[in-house]
């Protein structure tokens, strides 16, 4: 048993109120279904369309403009180092306090008390929900300088 679905995908991002596409769409998403075991179907599923490469080089263009508009270089490139270094420097600091024998309980317990805080606050109730998105819309325009 063999299929073939073929379907135009297009996921869109709603963002107040108009859409605005997220990421770019596969032109084709090609399924196929292939038979197996009796009573069992598995799918293979193979993307074609615009390749990663198109939005590999958007990153390297965008990256490209700001080192071009840069009046400071000398500072782009320490604060590069500089998170380099920090992120190689958080990864051990967690490998050490995962190795002591009580903190990383702890630090669990931690955590599974903060996210059931955090599902209670902002995604339990709807207008919590409206509320974290406007923090979360206002935070990327500031950023971003818009």
């Amino acid at each position: 048993m063999a299929a073939s679905i073929v379907a135009n995908l297009s996921p869109p991002l709603v963002a107040n109120g108009r859409q605005q596409p997220l990421f770019r769409t596969l032109q084709k998403f090609t399924l196929f279904a292939t038979g197996g075991r009796k009573g069992r179907v598995s799918f293979v599923a193979k993307a074609t369309g615009e390749s990663s490469e198109s939005s590999s080089l958007s990153i390297v263009k965008s990256v490209q403009n700001v080192w071009d508009k840069s009046e400071d270089r000398f500072a782009l490139v320490g604060l590069g180092f500089a998170g380099i270094v920090a992120i190689w420097a958080s990864a051990n600091l967690i490998t050490a306090i995962d190795k002591l024998p009580l903190l990383p309980g702890v630090f669990e317990f931690i955590g599974i008390l903060f996210s059931t805080w955090f599902v209670y606050r902002y995604l339990l109730f709807k207008p919590d929900r409206e509320e974290l998105f406007r923090t979360v819309n206002k935070s990327i325009s500031d950023i971003l300088g818009q």
